[in-house]
C-alpha cells in the first residue's frame, strides 16, 4: 500500500493562465494529453470569425511526444516530488495519456508499478505502448481504451496514485470528472492532477522589430479559445478553479499544491528552437485571421528559416514554462 505522510497544505497556487490552442500555452490542446473526442463544432464570435474548437489528438501525436519529451525535466522534478508523498505504488493510472511519454516516466521513476494508460484514442495508445515496450517497460504496463471518466469503471483494481495531467480541461464536467476518479482510488491513494501554470515563453517582449508584447497579445487570443472550447465541451458546467476546493469536494483530503518550472536559457538547443517554431506556426496558423496585420508580418518574420530574426536562427530564443500539480489523498476507511 502507498504511503502518503500527511503534510501541510502548500498555498503556493499559481492561476490558470495557459489554456492554448497552440502549443506556446500551458493548457493548449498541444499539451494536453488528454482523451480523444470527436468535435466537430466551430464558434464564431459575431467578429465574422469562425475558430474551430476541434481538436484531432492522433494528428498531433508527434507534437505532443516532442512536447513531452522536451518537458521533460519538469515532469522528471514533479514526479519526484509525488514520490515523496507516494510510496511503492502497485497501480498508477495516467488518465488521458495520450502517445505515454509521461506514462513511461511514471513506469521509469517507480519501478515496482504496474502502469495503466487511459485515453479515448486508440492510435495514442498504440504509441503509448510501442514506447513502454521500447524502454523496457512492457510486462507492467496496460492501456484501456474509452471515454473519460467512464472507462475508469474499466479497472480490474482501484488505483494508488491516479494522475490527471492537463486532461481535466477536457471533460465538461471537471467536478463530477473529480469525484469519479477519487471513486477508483484505494483508500489511502493519491489524486494528482496538473492544472494551471503560466504561458510559455520563448521570446523577449521586445523583438527589436514589430510592437513588442506579441505574446501577452496571443495570451489573450489563447484565453478566448479556451473559453470556447471549454464551452464547447458537451455537459460543460462552469466552475471556479479552486483545485483545492474541488478535490475536497470529491471527498479527498489533505490537498497540496506546487508549481514546476522548465528553464531552458538561451541559446536555446535545435529540439527547443524546432518546439518554439512549431509552436508560433500553430498559433500563427490558428490566430493569423484575428491577429493584426503588424502581429502577423512579425510571426512571419519569426517563422522565416532564413531571417536572422526569427526563431531558427536568433540567439536569445529560450523555453520558460511553469505547470501546477493539486495531489490530494482519499482516507482510509
Amino acid at each position: 500500500m502507498a504511503h502518503h505522510p500527511h503534510e501541510p497544505r502548500d498555498d503556493r497556487h499559481t492561476p490558470d493562465q495557459g489554456h492554448a490552442p497552440g502549443p506556446a500555452h500551458g493548457h493548449g490542446p498541444s499539451h494536453s494529453q488528454s482523451q480523444s473526442r470527436s468535435q466537430s463544432r466551430s464558434h464564431s464570435h459575431g467578429d465574422g470569425h469562425s475558430h474551430d474548437t476541434d481538436i484531432d489528438w492522433a494528428e498531433m501525436a508527434p507534437h505532443l511526444e516532442a512536447q513531452a519529451e522536451l518537458f521533460t525535466p519538469l515532469y522528471e522534478r514533479a514526479l519526484s516530488w509525488l514520490g515523496r508523498e507516494v510510496t511503492e505504488p502497485g497501480l498508477i493510472v495516467d488518465v488521458g495519456s495520450g502517445p505515454g511519454v509521461v506514462s513511461c516516466l511514471f513506469a521509469e521513476t517507480f519501478s515496482g508499478a504496474r502502469v495503466t494508460a487511459v485515453d479515448g484514442s486508440a492510435p495514442l495508445l498504440e504509441r503509448a505502448r510501442q514506447r513502454a515496450d521500447r524502454l523496457g517497460y512492457g510486462d507492467r504496463f496496460g492501456t484501456l481504451a474509452g471515454e473519460l471518466p467512464d472507462a475508469l469503471a474499466e479497472l480490474d483494481y482501484p488505483a494508488d496514485l491516479l494522475w490527471a495531467g492537463r486532461s481535466l480541461h477536457h471533460l465538461g464536467d471537471q467536478r463530477a470528472a473529480l469525484a469519479a476518479f477519487a471513486e477508483r482510488l484505494a483508500p489511502g491513494g493519491t489524486l494528482a492532477i496538473m492544472e494551471g501554470g503560466l504561458p510559455t515563453r520563448f521570446l523577449p517582449r521586445d523583438l527589436g522589430f514589430g510592437r513588442p508584447g506579441l505574446e501577452a497579445r496571443l495570451d489573450a487570443l489563447q484565453e478566448e479559445w479556451f473559453a470556447r472550447m471549454r464551452a464547447d465541451l458537451p455537459g460543460c458546467v462552469e466552475e471556479a478553479e479552486d483545485w483545492a476546493a474541488l478535490l475536497g469536494a470529491a471527498g479527498l483530503k489533505h490537498a497540496r499544491t506546487r508549481s514546476f518550472l522548465l528553464d531552458l536559457p538561451a541559446p536555446a538547443s535545435d529540439r527547443a528552437r524546432a518546439y518554439a517554431a512549431a509552436s508560433l506556426s500553430r498559433l500563427r496558423d490558428v490566430f493569423g485571421d484575428t491577429l493584426g496585420s503588424d502581429d502577423r508580418a512579425v510571426l512571419d518574420r519569426l517563422l522565416d528559416p532564413q531571417d536572422e530574426a526569427g526563431v531558427h536562427r536568433r540567439a536569445d530564443v529560450f523555453v520558460l514554462a511553469a505547470h501546477t500539480v493539486h495531489t490530494a489523498v482519499k482516507p482510509v476507511q
